[in-house]
């Protein structure tokens, strides 16, 4: 991976794209973690197939190159336009896309905070309001924790979201301690 990131050239990105809906996983994760270690270069690409594709793998596929961009790169600035297109495919159709999605923003950490919040507070999905639950959690800002609370303490909210964001309280709690004890 490191050595095809190293010596690309300009049609390394769009034949790593050309793999994204194949059959065999193994492959097709490979082709994800080598976008994920190309970086940034590629977004704008893993956006459009994101958004654009009609295979149903394709979109998932790049959900998931967006996460491993921002965990291999997570002290530069995430594309706005890859927070856009992940924010646009909370709203797919398919489960594997959104939730791939939802989780990938939680990998942004604060960058993706405004987006979560918005679209825990919109969204009908209840599977997208516990995945979003889980990714404010795995942020570790103590800003999630109002959110978290709020959610929590709404008898309005579905009773699983409820259970789901009482939870993530206690995990955001870990990962903050845990983050405050690396300093």
């Amino acid at each position: 991976m490191l050595e095809i990131a190293e010596s690309r050239d300009e049609n390394t990105i769009p034949y790593l794209m050309s793999i994204l809906d194949e059959e065999d996983t193994t492959y097709r994760r490979a082709a994800v973690k080598t976008l994920g270690v190309i970086g940034i270069d590629a977004v704008p690409l893993v956006v459009e197939s994101l958004l654009h594709s009609d295979n149903v793998t394709v979109r998932g596929s790049a959900a998931k190159a967006l996460a491993q961009i921002a965990v291999n790169y997570p002290d530069l600035p995430f594309p706005s336009t890859g927070l856009q297109g992940l924010k646009a495919a909370i709203n797919d159709p398919n489960p594997v896309v959104h939730i791939a999605s939802v989780m990938a923003l939680g990998q942004m950490g604060s960058a993706a905070y405004s987006i979560l919040v918005e679209s825990l507070k919109t969204t009908e999905n209840i599977a997208v309001q516990v995945a979003i639950v889980n990714a404010l959690a795995s942020i570790g800002d103590s800003k999630c924790a109002e959110v978290l609370t709020t959610f929590a303490n709404d008898e309005s909210v579905d009773s699983y979201v409820r259970e789901s964001a009482i939870s993530a309280l206690s995990r955001l709690d870990l990962v903050i301690n845990f983050e405050k004890s690396r300093r």
